[in-house]
């Protein structure tokens, strides 16, 4: 009998009760301290390392099968009674969950393995002291309150029960009742003979005598056998030449005509069957010829895919590595050690003097490594990306826009087909004389489509790094990856902080989105709380508080999908103490429009924190909320490197620099943009 057999223990009825989520909650024992009518009990103390395994994935079963779970266990506990579970029944198990909820599956059953037992043969109890849980199932097993349980039900008939609980037993006096029983079962019984030795001897020599006798008898049966079987096979195989031999004579003498027509017909298939293959070639030939001139641009086109895969041999990674150390080192990069050694390995189709597509094969290198830069200080801002972006040509563009034009008017029908704009016209929808005579028209109807012209400015931002001529390629080539990166997260940090709160002046020149929301559009005129909502910086903002921005936006604020909110650290941690206010991690991944640094919602709107903020402080601005479609921000160029000497302080300088601005295209619907300010 298998020591680790898994058993089942059967309990009482369960109570089941509708949960909030439409599935069904169950509670109840699963396993109780009961003796039952088979005297077997499991100690509450085996179910403290009992569940260990369990518990890592606590599925709900059906009936024991594994491939049937329809729930979870979500809470248990063990006391002086026993196991108690609650579990909840999924409704995608449908059967099972109309089953439990109508009172059909009423009890709970365990499967697990015995580690620890003690059988006590005196008292005729098996305490079960220490086991495994493997599964829990709800079944059909009714309550009744004489069988709480039953482990003997996993066994196929008593005398295997019995057997194993043996297992357990001390070898004691008190266990000898138990051993008798299951010996007689499976130990043949036995005796101790005493015997000396010539009859010992002769005894073993009777046996050797008959078991060679027997041995003979059974060598000379199976040779019989043999025999009999060869001459049967023999039998056959004559009966079987005899049949084939009459079949071939009579075929001789009713003549071949049978054989011929069936050899004939047979070369007739293979001849159809010949020509069809025939045409069915000289069609695909004829196929064959006609798309040649596609097949030949096709095959051309996947050569030019491979081409373009591997263009040069040379990984990203190295390329970045070449054009970075021949910048700061004020060197061609074929002057560089690693440089000439990457182009020597690389072969010869890069040469410094080579070019691709009329550029040289390391200034392609120096564009990819810019390109590539440029969109690592992307993937780190968090501002810039809300807004829409244009490439502009130069420094500065002129952009059209249609600013909202008002609403259109109803026209009587008195005044139906009549010319807008006409001398002595009158009504809604036409024209009429002013004052002085001269024609005037209807907004909306009469009056000529015009447009705005806006100027799109792009501004350079630059971050120096120097380097002592003193310092070897090897050692610059060691601190270059923390150099590449110091100057990746300050070009983005000087962006986003620049399009929060840029003063659009002199050494900052793009107005940020705090400066918009301070003055009227486009101008300097001083604002004093028509866009700005007060707070303290002393206490917590408030989710009614960020509703007050976006009302002071008007218009813009209408749809939540299209206003964003910025706060600082601080505003992010007071809202988070609102429970109101949903966090990415409540609304789920899933559900998060996936912006850079955004950490909630407040009304369908995503709010992103950004550490670019002023300090707090009295008068300083924690939070804005805008409109991000009524800006534009503008990228001239992506990100370039340049290096130039300081021979007076013996040093090297190594430039990153892009250009980008931005601008607020029309104010005729009010300011996209307010911002929540501080008091002292």
């Amino acid at each position: 009998m298998d020591k680790n057999k898994l058993v089942y223990l059967h309990t009482q009825t369960v109570k089941a009760e509708a949960s909030t989520d439409n599935s069904i909650t169950v509670t109840g024992y699963a396993s109780t301290t009961d003796v039952d009518r088979q005297g077997d009990v499991v100690q509450a103390d085996a179910w403290k390392a009992g569940m260990s395994s369990y518990l890592k994935n606590p599925v709900i079963l059906a009936y024991h099968d594994h491939n049937k779970p329809v729930g979870r266990m979500i809470e248990h506990k063990v006391d002086t009674k026993g196991l108690w579970i609650k579990a909840r029944i999924s409704t995608a198990a449908q059967d099972v969950f109309n089953l439990v909820k109508d009172g059909v599956l009423t009890a709970f059953s365990i499967g697990f393995r015995v580690q620890d037992a003690e059988y006590d043969d005196t008292n005729e109890v098996f305490v079960i002291k220490q086991l495994e849980l493997h599964e829990i199932s709800v079944v059909s097993v009714p309550a009744n309150q004489n069988t709480i349980f039953s482990l003997s039900k996993s066994f196929t008939d008593p005398g295997e029960y019995e057997s194993f609980k043996l297992q357990f037993a001390p070898r004691s006096e008190s266990a000898k009742g138990l051993e008798s029983f299951v010996e007689a079962k499976s130990t043949p019984i036995s005796k101790e003979w005493k015997m000396s030795p010539e009859e010992i001897k002769s005894m073993m020599a009777d046996t050797a005598k008959q078991a060679a006798e027997d041995a003979t008898r059974a060598l000379l049966a199976q040779q019989a056998k043999e025999a009999k079987e060869k001459a049967h096979r023999e039998a056959q195989e004559a009966e079987l030449d005899a049949k084939i031999k009459s079949a071939v004579s009579a075929t001789v003498q009713t003549g071949t005509t049978g054989a011929e027509r069936l050899l004939a017909d047979v070369e007739k298939r293979f001849a159809d069957q010949a020509a069809e293959t025939k045409a069915s070639l000289a069609g695909l030939e004829a196929a064959l010829v006609q798309k040649s001139a596609e097949i030949l641009a096709m095959r051309e086109s996947k050569m030019n895919f491979s081409d373009k895969q591997s263009k040069d041999g040379v990984s990203y990674q190295d390329k970045e590595k070449a054009v970075m150390l021949a910048k700061m080192m004020a060197r061609p990069i074929d002057q560089t050690k690693f440089g000439a050694e990457l182009i020597a390995k690389s072969g010869a189709h890069i040469p410094t003097g080579l070019t691709i597509g009329g550029v040289s094969g390391t200034s392609i290198w120096e564009t990819d490594v810019s390109l590539q830069m440029q969109e690592e200080i992307r993937r780190r801002l968090v501002i810039a990306p809300l807004f829409r972006s244009v490439s502009m040509k130069t420094n500065v563009q002129t952009i059209p826009v249609n600013p909202e034009a008002g609403r259109a008017t109803w026209v009587t029908n008195a005044n139906f087909g009549a010319v807008p704009g006409t001398l002595g016209s009158a009504g809604p929808g036409a024209g009429g004389t002013s004052a002085t005579g001269s024609t005037t028209q209807t907004p909306g109807i009469g009056s000529p489509h015009q447009l705005k012209e806006i100027t799109l400015n792009s501004y350079k931002v630059a971050t120096n790094e120097y380097l002592a001529y003193e310092e070897e390629e090897d050692a610059i080539f060691a601190i270059m990856p923390i150099v590449r990166d110091a100057m990746v997260r300050r070009v983005a940090r000087a962006i986003d902080r620049a399009l929060l709160t840029g003063a659009g002046s002199g050494s900052d020149p793009i107005r940020g989105l705090i400066t918009c929301a301070t003055n009227t559009f486009q101008t300097t005129t001083a604002i004093t709380t028509a866009n700005q909502a007060i707070a303290t910086s002393t206490t917590a903002v408030t989710m009614a508080g960020m509703r007050a921005m976006r009302k002071l936006i008007g218009v813009w604020g209408l749809d939540p999908k299209e206003v964003v909110f910025l706060v600082n650290t601080k505003v992010y941690y007071d809202l988070l103490e609102d429970t109101s206010f949903q966090s990415v991690q409540q609304v789920g991944v899933d559900t998060a429009t996936l912006l850079s640094g955004q950490v909630g919602f407040i009304g369908g709107t995503p709010v992103l924190v950004s550490g670019e903020f002023d300090t707090d402080a009295a008068s300083s601005y924690p939070a804005l909320c805008f409109a991000p479609g009524n800006f534009l921000l503008g990228e001239q160029r992506g990100l370039r490197l340049d290096t130039q000497e300081l021979v007076e302080t013996q040093r090297r300088v190594l430039v990153a620099s892009q250009r980008a601005g931005m601008v607020q295209l029309t104010g005729n619907l009010g300011n996209a943009v307010s911002v929540m300010k501080y008091t002292a």
